[in-house]
């Protein structure tokens, strides 16, 4: 990784910091690393982590820290046992002892697919995980002494007094800004930006399209990087893109469109691969078949970084959880008013909108219990985002805390007030980069998100719901902000086609393979966690199409878990 430009190394008076990925700025990797080790230095000095994506080690004479950036995309992990820190890694497979697995974590990892990242505990007896925005400090001979994690920045926002009557003009111009500070922090010698023909993306590629080409610019080349799909519904995207790329070209005639075929890939492909090798498991790895062909291609390229529209859909959007504010004060009335008018703009009925962003945040286990009992007769029937999938014994579920990660996991995503906690919880849900992590090393880059920057999580945060709730108008303040940038048919446009059918596909495709896997599995684990024969007959309800999206994500998850484990058997000597 160092020789590829992944890890800074730099030394001063002060000590000697060894920084994965970026502070600052992606340009001024040396200078960021720098500003980070002076920002350290003194005695008891522990200021926020600064912006970027990385994780990092400083040691001083007097101590050493272990800190990531909150944003938390770049893994860092310690070994500990009796309260001493005796190594440290950027890989949790590479301290643990496949031996010796915690099986808490598995109970923790299969309560939702955003428990694993925002949690200490790793698969590994005695491993344990820097967490976003924390700093663990140790003394010069590894004695832990602390570990130090602020709240979630909620500064950044309008001025108070501007956030009182900001319309969406206001908004619109504040969200641009913070979107092209966080684009050009960002920009590298040569950045790749996936484009998808949909407001996100598009968004993102033109504004490193118009700071590549701005005055007394320094960055590099511009790639556009794009899937095609032939036939099939996602051939719909084809003329969207098109036309985001030539738009993109018109404000930077050098970028270089890079279109992969896509037409033949398939979820699940290769999947004991890309689930297999993980260094832990990675509930998204069935996806991994479609990003890994993008990823060589950008690597090909010689990109230094990739840029994506992840995390717009959950951050530049109105938050739905204000109804839920307005029912915890007692405002029924307004409640009433605006459950109307998102129903309306949402083609949803009131009764969905109250059940989801009211009721369920206010008691989501005893919703998920009421949900499975009203639908009996499958497997999937019912299944949401954190109660027991009935093909994890209950005998294992009990003796490791499943039901107190289930509460831990359903606090984290709500919370006391869910309008607030929403952002925590999109930050690992938008963007899960343990693919990229995994391919750093062979690609030569990281990815990279500019909606989830603190910046621009922070002014979002900052907002009042009046400022940004259009009904009918998704991200109305995003595509206020990109108006004059944005191809007209992609500013209007409210619905993108989801990638459905490489699911749909993959099922139908391998689905007869992830049953056998699971049916001949060697891993004593597999067997005492799982009933294997419920969980094959969730695999056929899935490729049937019974269950929604969280039934699927809890498939997903546990057959990612199915093959990690395997791939500890095969690694083992």
């Amino acid at each position: 990784m160092a020789e590829q430009g992944l890890v800074t190394t730099v030394s001063s008076e002060a000590g000697t910091a060894t920084v994965v990925g970026w502070v600052g700025s992606f340009r001024d990797r040396v200078a960021g690393a720098h500003r980070l080790l002076d920002a350290f230095a003194g005695a008891g000095v522990v200021p926020r982590p600064p912006n970027g994506d990385y994780a990092a080690v400083l040691v001083y004479r007097e101590r050493i820290l272990l800190m990531r950036d909150e944003s938390a995309r770049i893994p860092l992990f310690f070994r500990q046992s009796d309260g001493r820190v005796s190594a440290v890694s950027s890989s949790a497979r590479s301290l643990g002892d496949a031996e010796e697995l915690e099986r808490r974590y598995f109970c923790r990892y299969l309560t939702g697919n955003m428990a694993q990242p925002h949690t200490a505990l790793t698969p590994f007896t005695g491993v344990r995980r820097v967490l976003g925005g924390e700093v663990v400090e140790l003394s010069p001979t590894g004695r832990l002494h602390g570990r130090i994690r602020r709240p979630a920045s909620a500064s950044g926002g309008l001025p108070p007094a501007a956030a009182g009557d900001a319309g969406p003009g206001t908004a619109a111009k504040e969200l641009r800004r913070a979107l092209e500070n966080a684009v050009s922090r960002r920009m590298g010698t040569t950045t790749a930006c996936h484009v998808s023909g949909g407001l996100d993306s598009t968004s993102v590629a033109l504004l490193a399209a118009r700071t590549l080409t701005g005055e007394g610019s320094r960055h590099g080349g511009l790639v556009l990087l794009s899937g095609r799909f032939g036939s099939g519904e996602l051939a719909a995207e084809q003329p969207y893109l098109k036309e985001a790329i030539q738009e993109i070209r018109r404000h930077a005639p050098e970028a270089r469109p890079v279109i992969v075929d896509a037409g033949d890939v398939a979820d699940f492909d290769d999947f004991r691969h890309h689930a297999g090798d993980a260094d832990e498991p990675h509930a998204h790895a069935f996806r991994a078949p479609f990003w890994s062909r993008l990823h060589a291609a950008a690597s090909e390229r010689g990109c230094d970084i990739l840029l994506t529209g992840c995390g717009a859909d959950p951050i530049a959007d109105t938050n739905p959880f204000h109804l839920h504010r307005l029912a915890r004060t007692g405002r029924l009335r307004g409640l009433a008013l605006q459950a109307r008018a998102w129903a309306q703009g949402s083609e949803r009925g009131v009764r969905d909108i109250v059940h989801d962003y009211v009721l369920k945040p206010a008691l989501p286990l005893a919703a998920e219990r009421i949900g499975m009992l009203a639908s009996p007769g499958t497997v999937l029937g019912g299944l949401g985002a954190f109660s027991r999938p009935p093909w994890l014994r209950s005998g294992f579920a009990r003796a490791h805390g499943y039901r107190e990660a289930a509460i831990a996991e359903s606090r984290f995503v709500f919370g006391r007030a869910p309008e607030r906690s929403l952002y925590d919880a999109a930050n690992y849900l938008a963007a899960p980069d343990l693919l990229s992590w995994h391919r750093a090393r062979e690609d030569g880059y990281f990815l990279s998100h500019p909606f989830l920057d603190q910046e621009v999580i922070a002014l979002m945060r900052g907002l009042p719901a009046e400022a940004t709730f259009r009904p009918g108008r998704p991200k109305a303040v995003l595509r206020e902000a990109m108006a004059d940038l944005l191809p007209a048919r992609i500013h209007h446009r409210t619905v993108k086609t989801p990638f459905d059918q490489l699911y749909v596909r993959g099922l139908q495709v391998h689905g007869d393979d992830l049953i056998g896997l699971c049916r001949c599995a060697r891993h004593p684990l597999v067997q005492e966690m799982f009933d294997v024969e419920t969980l094959c007959r969730a695999v056929r309800e899935a490729r049937l199409g019974v269950g929604d999206a969280y039934s699927w994500d809890r498939v997903n998850s546990s057959l990612a878990l199915v093959m990690w484990l395997e791939g500890l058997l095969s690694a083992s000597p």
